[in-house]
């Protein structure tokens, strides 16, 4: 299979993909495509929370199937950018795939503490969070597996796989962008 040069940036919600991602894009002067903000405000526009609305997706596959897609057909035209998309491997196999992994805890309170999820998500504290998020993980895996047979988490279908829950931003950027041009050199 060909290489593109395009980084797959999948994981664990607040893993770091958004933060993580405009490093990369920084550094290494790549644009990039973001499932989730079409995600959320495709939630935002019907008033739903993202949690709800991943469930009303559930029974609306064409929306997911939609979202997938356009990934894949803006990866056909184009080059050195980043997905950040759970399912960018997924719909892109000749990138390199990376998943970020996030303890469940610190997950949650990266989350409670992101002033941009406040218009999708909005939750009092930590274990309410924390509920959230474990209950969107399952939601999301019934779902993919249901539509496409595959679980995100899956380590198999990754190239590089790098636990977020110690490390900087900055750390995780420096692991992904040296594995990276190591997978572009072979």
């Amino acid at each position: 299979m060909e290489k593109k040069h395009i980084i797959s940036l999948g994981g664990e919600l607040a893993s770091g993909k958004g933060t993580v991602s405009k490093i990369l894009m920084k550094r290494l002067n790549y644009g990039v495509y973001r499932n989730g903000d079409y995600f959320r405000k495709l939630a935002k526009d019907m008033n739903m929370d993202v949690t709800n609305f991943n469930i009303y997706v559930k029974d609306h596959p064409e929306i997911d199937q939609q979202i997938e897609k356009s990934a894949a057909e803006y990866a056909k035209d184009h080059d050195n950018f980043i997905i950040d998309a759970r399912l960018g491997w997924y719909a892109v196999p000749q990138s390199f795939k990376v998943y970020l992994k996030v303890d469940i805890n610190v997950a949650a309170q990266r989350a409670l503490d992101d002033p941009t999820r406040k218009d999708s998500e909005n939750f009092n504290n930590i274990e309410e969070q924390k509920k959230d998020i474990l209950k969107r993980y399952q939601v999301e895996n019934e779902r993919y597996f249901q539509l496409y047979g595959v679980r995100k988490e899956d380590e198999s279908n990754y190239d590089l796989i790098i636990d977020t829950t110690n490390l900087t931003p900055e750390q995780v950027a420096d692991k992904i962008e040296k594995a990276y041009n190591g997978w572009l050199e072979n």
